[in-house]
């Protein structure tokens, strides 16, 4: 194992680390914060204290204790029976959502068509959305979670989604307080638990944050990288389990993150001092020969047992098995539709996010005839 010094762009003389035995012994080290109000930024000139605490519920930016009270609330939710019943909606999602690319006609946006539709759907499946709201609340998701902070207005049109999810959220507990249904926000608010309104909306705002973007930028990079050799869909077809996780680790969708060490921790003879900020690279990790045998081989059928991609330690993805899901459920069924897809424009045409933290597409022409 090993830690590399680096400086911040605030100055600050903290760490990096980028092997794979690395980043999972930092990953899993509870002496190490997530809290973004203790971190240096690596990406801007942000010190600790220049970012505002995480509110009440958003577990993603919590530590424990707190992090532990939140997350347990929601471990429960992910049974295997809803996971089941999840993926039956979803073989009828997808099916829904593959008409409609068929109905756009060659070529067509695969983005705005399948990527973006499919998982906006399967969250408010997991969070029990009314029909009748869905297509608010997904148009306000995307602008949250798919906005580039590049665009002019960006941050104000993705701050006023914000405010509107916030309260969405915040009634959608009254309504299941009031009439619950079969989905892990009626759960969650009925309980129970001592868990305030604002924390359970925090709570599935967190949710939706980690569920939609992830999964519309997965599909639409998974799909380019299929696209490239009709082999890769051969083996696709063999074995979508092994296939999803070559994927994931391949792709290394969020590449980076950090952690800041709460007292001073010894990683492989290097001494990282109360309050110093390591640099996490996941895609690095992902991508270590002296874990994967020539890592920047895309290897369908290697399994890629072990990878990165949902994080580790008390912070790995609540979410993974549903990603999985949806991933082994859209892949197959999008290239069984359309068997000759291709890019309908040179790839460098693809217009990319602008985004420090999760990259994709904002757009990908596709035809198929």
């Amino acid at each position: 194992m090993a830690l590399s010094p680096m400086t911040f762009p605030d100055g600050h003389a903290g760490w990096r680390a980028h092997d794979h035995a690395t980043v999972r012994a930092v990953l899993a080290d509870g002496r190490f914060s997530i809290r973004p109000d203790r971190m240096h930024n690596p990406f801007g000139p942000g010190s600790p204290g220049d970012a505002p605490p995480s509110p009440p519920g958003a577990f993603t930016d919590h530590d424990p204790p707190e992090h532990t009270r939140y997350r347990s609330r929601l471990t429960g939710q992910f049974t295997v029976r809803r996971m089941r019943l999840l993926a039956e909606r979803l073989e009828v999602i997808t099916s829904e959502h593959l008409d409609v690319l068929a109905a756009q006609g060659s070529p067509a946006d695969l983005v705005e068509h399948f990527a973006v539709p499919v998982p906006g759907l399967m969250i408010c499946e997991l969070l029990g959305v009314p029909y009748e709201r869905r297509e608010e609340f997904q148009q306000d998701a995307v602008v949250l979670t798919g906005a580039s902070g590049a665009e002019a207005g960006a941050a104000e049109e993705m701050y006023a989604a914000f405010e509107r999810l916030q309260a969405f959220m915040l009634e959608m507990v009254a309504a299941k307080r009031a009439r619950p249904t079969d989905d892990v926000l009626s759960d969650l608010v009925n309980s129970g638990s001592d868990l305030t309104d604002d924390e359970m909306a925090a709570m599935g705002m967190a949710l939706l944050g980690g569920g939609l973007d992830t999964t519309t930028n997965m599909l639409s990079l998974g799909a380019l990288e299929l696209m490239r050799e009709p082999a890769r869909v051969e083996a696709l077809f063999a074995d979508p389990a092994a296939a999803v996780e070559e994927l994931l680790r391949y792709i290394s969708l969020t590449p980076d993150t950090a952690r800041t060490a709460v007292e001073d921790v010894e990683i492989d003879g290097v001494v990282v001092r109360a309050g110093d900020t390591v640099f996490v690279e996941l895609g690095s990790a992902n991508r270590d020969p002296a874990r994967y045998a020539d890592p920047d081989v895309l290897d369908l059928a290697r399994g890629a047992a072990g990878h990165l991609a949902f994080g580790h330690g008390i912070h790995q993805c609540i979410g993974q098995h549903l990603a999985r899901i949806e991933l082994k459920i859209a892949f197959p069924g999008l290239f069984a539709r359309f068997p000759k897809l291709r890019l309908a424009v040179a790839e460098d045409e693809l217009p990319r996010r602008q985004s420090l933290v999760i990259g994709g597409l904002d757009r990908m022409p596709v035809a198929w005839d």
